[in-house]
C-alpha cells in the first residue's frame, strides 16, 4: 500500500470515530428517547389489544343467552358456511409432553400455542451478573398466526379461516386430534403425535370436505406468522441469524429469506419440501411428509434493536403456501425445538443447513471436520473450553511442518541482514532500487521472500470456519470456560459507565489477550523485515490488532479464545524454533551453498522483478519531469 493510502485510510477511520463521538446523544436526550419507546411499545400492547378484542367481536357471535340457537347459526352461517356451529364455543388448552417438550394447543384454531424446551434456559443478565432464567419457550407470542384458508363456495370471502374455529379436541396418550365438524357431514381435522423428542407427526384430514370445497379450486391456502423472540445476551447478533429458510423440491441445499435484512420471495413455481422459521440456536420447521408443497411466498421483516436487546419482538417471518388438495388429506412433520444438528440431519432432508455454518469450502469444513472433532472430544471432556485448546494444539502439531518452513525462511532472510544493511545507505532517496537489489540478493542466495505465506494461506480456510462455526454451534451455548460465562456471546469481563463507538459498553477479555498477543507476535515475527522502503506497513501492521479488537469486542468469546491461545502457541513455537532449533552459522553455511548452487528460474521472481523495474522506470519519468 502507499503512504498517502494509509494516512487517508487513518483519517477515515478517525474521522468516524470523532463524528461517533460527538453526536452520541446525551443522557436527557437518551432518557427521552427511552421515554418515547416505552410510550409507542405500550401504544403498541394497546392496540393489539383493541385489534384482538375488535377481531373476537367480528368472529364470535352474539351469546346464546341474547339469541335463540336457530338465529344465531343462521348468523354465523353467513360468514362460515357449514362451519357455522363449529363457530361457536370456549377456547381450552391441551398439553403434551415428553422428557424434551411441554407442548400447549389451543382448541381455537387447533394450534400450536407453546412450546417449552426443557433442557434449554434462557437468561437474562444486568450489568453482567444473571439475574433470572426460565425455559426456552416458543410459538407464544399471542400476535401468531397458524392458519388454514379452507376453500368454502358459500362463505362470502370465499374462504374460512381455521382460526376462527372451535376445534373438538381429544387426547389419547401423546396423540391429540382436533375435529371441526362441517353440517355436510364432512370435517377438518388436524392430528398431532408427540415423538421421544422434538418432532410432531402432524396430518390434516379433510375428508367429505370436497361438497363444500370450491369446485375450481386445487389447494389449501397456508398462513404461518411467526414473531421471534430474543433468547440470547446479544440480540443484535440473534437477529443477524435468524431467518426464514427453505428448501425447494429435488434441489439439494436449502435457501434462506432475511439473514441480513429484510426480504421476501416469491416461490409461486416452486415445489418446497420443507419451511422453517430459525432463530440463532432454535427452530420451528413445517416439513411435508409425502407430497411437498404447491407453492409459497416468504418474508423477514426485522425488528428495532437497542443496546444489543430487543423492544418486543427481534423479527417478524411469515410464511404463506399452498397445499394440494390429494385424497382426503396430507401428511406433515412439525420440528419445534434446538439446531442440533445430528436431530436436524435425521430428516435426511438437508434440514440441517439451516445451522449457519457457512457456505462452499468454509461450510464443507464446518460440518464434516470441525464439527465432529469438537464432538468426539466433547465425549470425554466437560469443559469445552478445553477441547477448544486441545484442538488448537492438535492443528497446530499437523501445521508445524509448514510453520518450520514459514520460520526458516524468515530466519534466511534473517541471517541476510549483513548483507542488506549497506543498501539504506546507498538508496537512501531511491526506495524502489532499494527494493529492486534486495531481491536481487535474495534471488542470489535461494531466499524466497514469500516462504513464510504458504501456512498462512492453508489456515485462513480453517480461521474463517472457524469464526462461522462459533457463533452457530448449540454445543457451546451457555457454556463457561475461565471468566467466560457463555463461549456462543461475548464475554463482559470490564463493564463500562458509557458506550464507546464500534466497542460497546464493556471490554471482552479475551479480545483484549487476543489482540495484546497478536501484537507481540506481529512484533517478533517482523523484526528481521527491512519496511523501509515502506514505512508506512510497519506501522499499519500494528494497527490491524486495534481494528480487530473493535471487531471483535461484541463477538462470540469461543472464536477469541481460540484465536489467542492460537497465538500464544503460535509464539510458543516461533521463539523455541528459532531459539533452539535454529543455527545462525549453519544458516550462513546454507546460503553459502545456495549462493554456489546452479540457480533455476523462478517465474514469479523473475514477474515481480520486471514490474519494480518498470515500476522504476516509472518514477525516474516523474522525476524527470
Amino acid at each position: 500500500m502507499e503512504k498517502n493510502h494509509i494516512i487517508g485510510f487513518i483519517l477515515l477511520f478517525s474521522t468516524l470515530f470523532v463524528w461517533s463521538y460527538l453526536n452520541k446523544p446525551s443522557e436527557e436526550e437518551m432518557a427521552k428517547h427511552q421515554g418515547m419507546q416505552d410510550s409507542i411499545a405500550n401504544i403498541q400492547i394497546a392496540a393489539e389489544s383493541l385489534d384482538q378484542t375488535a377481531a373476537a367481536a367480528v368472529v364470535t357471535p352474539v351469546p346464546a343467552v341474547q339469541l335463540p340457537d336457530s338465529v344465531r347459526l343462521a348468523q354465523n352461517a353467513g360468514l362460515f358456511g357449514p362451519f357455522a356451529s363449529a363457530s361457536v364455543g370456549t377456547a381450552k388448552d391441551f398439553t403434551l409432553q415428553n422428557d424434551k417438550v411441554i407442548v400447549t394447543f389451543s382448541s381455537k384454531g387447533g394450534k400450536v400455542t407453546s412450546v417449552k424446551l426443557k433442557e434449554y434456559t434462557k437468561k437474562t443478565y444486568t450489568r453482567g451478573e444473571e439475574t433470572t432464567e426460565e425455559l426456552i419457550e416458543m410459538l407464544s407470542d399471542k400476535r401468531n398466526k397458524f392458519e388454514y384458508l379452507l376453500p368454502i363456495a358459500s362463505a362470502p370471502s370465499g374462504y374460512v379461516s381455521t382460526e376462527d374455529l372451535y376445534f373438538q379436541g381429544s387426547k389419547s396418550g401423546r396423540k391429540i386430534t382436533f375435529t371441526a365438524k362441517a353440517s355436510t357431514g364432512g370435517s377438518f381435522k388436524q392430528v398431532y403425535t408427540l415423538d421421544e423428542s422434538y418432532n410432531l407427526d402432524y396430518d390434516i384430514d379433510y375428508a367429505g370436505l370436497d361438497k363444500v370445497f370450491n369446485a375450481k379450486a386445487n389447494t389449501i391456502g397456508f398462513n404461518w406468522e411467526n414473531y421471534l423472540h430474543d433468547y440470547e445476551r446479544n440480540a443484535t447478533f440473534e437477529q443477524q441469524y435468524s431467518a426464514v429458510y427453505y428448501k425447494e423440491h429435488l434441489e439439494s441445499d436449502p435457501d434462506d429469506c432475511g439473514c441480513m435484512q429484510d426480504d421476501k420471495t416469491v416461490l409461486d413455481e416452486e415445489q418446497l419440501d420443507w419451511i422453517s422459521h430459525s432463530n440463532q440456536y432454535f427452530n420451528s420447521t413445517l416439513l411435508a411428509m409425502k407430497t411437498p408443497f404447491s407453492s409459497g411466498v416468504v418474508e423477514s421483516v426485522k425488528n428495532e434493536i437497542e443496546d444489543g436487546k430487543s423492544i418486543s419482538h427481534i423479527e417478524k417471518l411469515t410464511t404463506q403456501l399452498e397445499i394440494p388438495i390429494e385424497g382426503n388429506g396430507f401428511d406433515m412433520a412439525m420440528y419445534v425445538g434446538p439446531n442440533e444438528y445430528n436431530n436436524l440431519k435425521a430428516y435426511d432432508l438437508s434440514l440441517e443447513y439451516i445451522i449457519p455454518f457457512g457456505n462452499s469450502i468454509f461450510g464443507t469444513i464446518n460440518r464434516w471436520v470441525i464439527r465432529p472433532v469438537f464432538d468426539y472430544f466433547s465425549k470425554f471432556i466437560g469443559s469445552l473450553g478445553i477441547v477448544i485448546i486441545l484442538v488448537i494444539f492438535i492443528i497446530k502439531m499437523l501445521l508445524y511442518p509448514l510453520m518450520y518452513k514459514m520460520l526458516h525462511s524468515q530466519a534466511l532472510m534473517g541471517a541476510l541482514k549483513p548483507q542488506l544493511a549497506h543498501l539504506t545507505d546507498k538508496f537512501k532517496d531511491e526506495p524502489q532500487k532499494k527494493q529492486m537489489e534486495t531481491m536481487k540478493i535474495y534471488k542470489e542466495y535461494g531466499v524466497s521472500p514469500l516462504g513464510g505465506c504458504l501456512p498462512m494461506i492453508i489456515q485462513m480456510p480453517i480461521w474463517y470456519a472457524l469464526f462461522r462455526f462459533f457463533p452457530a454451534s448449540i454445543s457451546f451455548r451457555q457454556e463457561s470456560f475461565l471468566w467466560a460465562q457463555d463461549l456462543s456471546s461475548f464475554d463482559d469481563f470490564f463493564l463500562l459507565p458509557f458506550n464507546i463507538p464500534f466497542v460497546g459498553d464493556h471490554l471482552s477479555l479475551f479480545t483484549i489477550l487476543y489482540s495484546v498477543s497478536m501484537l507481540v507476535y506481529t512484533y517478533y515475527n517482523t523484526k528481521h523485515m527491512d519496511m523501509s522502503a515502506n514505512p508506512a506497513m510497519k506501522y499499519m501492521q500494528y494497527l490491524m490488532p486495534v481494528m480487530f479488537f473493535g471487531f471483535f469486542n461484541t463477538y462470540a468469546s469461543g472464536l477469541t479464545c481460540y484465536m489467542f491461545f492460537s497465538n500464544l502457541i503460535n509464539i510458543s513455537q516461533t521463539v523455541i524454533t528459532k531459539s533452539f532449533i535454529f543455527n545462525d552459522e549453519k544458516l550462513r553455511e546454507e546460503l553459502n551453498a545456495k549462493k554456489a548452487a546452479p540457480k533455476k528460474v523462478n517465474k514469479f521472481q523473475q514477474r515481480m522483478e520486471d514490474a519494480m523495474k518498470q515500476q522504476q522506470a516509472v518514477q525516474a519519468k516523474k522525476k524527470k519531469k
